[in-house]
Parts: C-alpha cells; sequence; structure tokens
C-alpha cells in the first residue's frame, strides 16, 4: 500500500507557491507539472487542529470546509486571531493596503509588517498598493476609514476571484486602475490617525508571480474532496491557495488547497478527476513527497 501523507497547505515563498506536508517536507510547484494524488479508499477527513495543537478528539469534519476545524478548535484559532480583534495590545507594526483582484474586486485589509507582501500572496491580490504603517488600532482605524467613508468591503469571495482571473485587463497600468483611483480618494480623506505612517502609491502586480497571463477559463472547481477521490492535472497557475489545473475530459479546474488538509492523501496517476467538480456560472515505494 503506498505511504500516506497529510498535506499542511499551500505557502508562498520567494521562489513560487509550495505545498507543504507533516514532517516538514515540501513540494515546489512550476508551472507544466503534473499535480496527482488520491484521498485513500474509507479515509475520513479529521480536524487540523488549532495554532499549532492536534485536535484531542480528532474529530471528523466536512470535506468542503476550507478550515478544516471542529468547532472547538476553530473558536481557539480565532481567540489569537487579529482579524477577530483580540489582540488589541498587540505591539507589532501593521501595514494598511488596497487590494484588486479583478474588475470592480477591490479590499481594504492590513497585514503585519514583518509578513511583507506574503498576505496579499495568501490571498491571491493580483496588484496591491500600501497605504500606509502604524500600530495596529491605527492601522485598524484606518481600515475601517476607508469601508465606510469610500465603501471600499475587506473581503472578496474566493468564488468571485477565480472566475475573473482568465479575463483581466491586458497591462499593470489597467490592472491598478482602481487602486489608483482609490489610494487618491484616500488621501484626501480626513480623519486618518495621526500615528500611521501614509505610504506613497506604489502599485505591485502579481500577474507574472502567478502564471495568470494567457490563462485558459476554468470550466469549475473541486468542491470537495472524497474517501476514494482522486484529482490530477497539468498547473497551469496558482494565486492563493488555488491551483489552475488542465485535467483530462473536465478541462481546467481549480482546486482549492485548504481541501486537502485533513486527508490521508496518496499518490494517483493520470490527470482525471473522480471528486465532485462545482461547474462555474458566468457573473462576475517511501518517497520525498506526493510529488
Amino acid at each position: 500500500m503506498a505511504q500516506a501523507w497529510k498535506c499542511t497547505g499551500l505557502r508562498w515563498s520567494a521562489d513560487g507557491p509550495v505545498l507543504r506536508w507533516d514532517g516538514g517536507r515540501r513540494s515546489a510547484l512550476t508551472w507544466g507539472k503534473r499535480v496527482a494524488f488520491g484521498v485513500t479508499e474509507g479515509g475520513v477527513r479529521t480536524c487540523v487542529g488549532a495554532r499549532g495543537h492536534a485536535c484531542v478528539a480528532r474529530v471528523a469534519v466536512s470535506g468542503r470546509s476550507t478550515g478544516a476545524r471542529c468547532e472547538e478548535c476553530a473558536r481557539l484559532d480565532r481567540a489569537h486571531s487579529v482579524a477577530a480583534d483580540t489582540l488589541a495590545d498587540d505591539p507589532r507594526p501593521y501595514r494598511v493596503y488596497l487590494a484588486w483582484f479583478g474588475p470592480g474586486m477591490v479590499k481594504v485589509g492590513i497585514t503585519a509588517y514583518e509578513r511583507g507582501s506574503a498576505r496579499l500572496l495568501e490571498q491571491g491580490a493580483v496588484c496591491f498598493s500600501w497605504l500606509g504603517t502604524g500600530p495596529l488600532m491605527a492601522a485598524r482605524r484606518t481600515e475601517e476609514l476607508l469601508r465606510a467613508a469610500l465603501a471600499v468591503p475587506d473581503r472578496v469571495p474566493y468564488g468571485d476571484k477565480r472566475v475573473v482571473r482568465s479575463s483581466l485587463p491586458a497591462s499593470a497600468a489597467e490592472r491598478a486602475a482602481e487602486i489608483a483611483e482609490l489610494h487618491a480618494r484616500a488621501r484626501t480623506l480626513g480623519g486618518w490617525p495621526e500615528s500611521l505612517e501614509r505610504a506613497p502609491y506604489e502599485p505591485v502586480d502579481h500577474v507574472e508571480v502567478f502564471g495568470l497571463a494567457g490563462l485558459p477559463a476554468a470550466a469549475g472547481e473541486v468542491s470537495g474532496l472524497v474517501a476514494g477521490g482522486s484529482v490530477g492535472g497539468r498547473l497551469l497557475a496558482a494565486a492563493g491557495p488555488d491551483l489552475h489545473l488542465e485535467t483530462a475530459g473536465k478541462g481546467v479546474v481549480v482546486l482549492d488547497t485548504r481541501l486537502m488538509t485533513g486527508w490521508d492523501l496518496i499518490p494517483a496517476e493520470g490527470e482525471g478527476n473522480t471528486v465532485p467538480i462545482r461547474e462555474f456560472k458566468q457573473a462576475r515505494s517511501m518517497q520525498d513527497g506526493l510529488f
């Protein structure tokens, strides 16, 4: 029987996307690489735990969940989250940013200064620009200012991002146009916290980093893994947690790698898929690793 592996998720390194596995092994992902794996027969997806600690109860979780956590572990994980405003006394500096994911899809957000642009890569931001740097609560107040005054949301659904990646404007200037306008409007607003140091408009584009240039339209997305199911395809692009795979029979399919966590995964052959696929609607031996 093939050795089973536990995926701990996709991370972005200086060299591009990397799948990480229990035990510290990594699988670098390069364009054109064959990605194929299966879920063990009779396998059950179990909670991945919280903040580096295993779930004591090993609770079974849904194959459709991107968090792969039981209720208790999800609560513990969120209890130490900046997004949940539970770390108001965090002394680290934070950055405020504007991120663009496609036409009409702009968000404002914050990230710890020490993380650089990692958060933007993790979210699949096609382009972004910093707005300023300061203490956590000053960054949070600036985020709220833009949400209220400019109606800029702090979230863009992943489903919306996936549909438009193959039809983005051709030039970096066109892709950055919306954040350029919003950045200029934001600088004219009153009410900025005095402790936040404003940043000039300097757009950063991720189309080449993600491999989105010339990306074919995706037919759909994997809606969840199932015991005995398999996923296989040639990697065309990656953005955020998503892999765009060219598959046999179903065209280009998007796999959210967060769906891989919690399962026992084994090597698979071919480029076919035997897991549920949700179609897109037009709208807006011992191995070093599996791959």
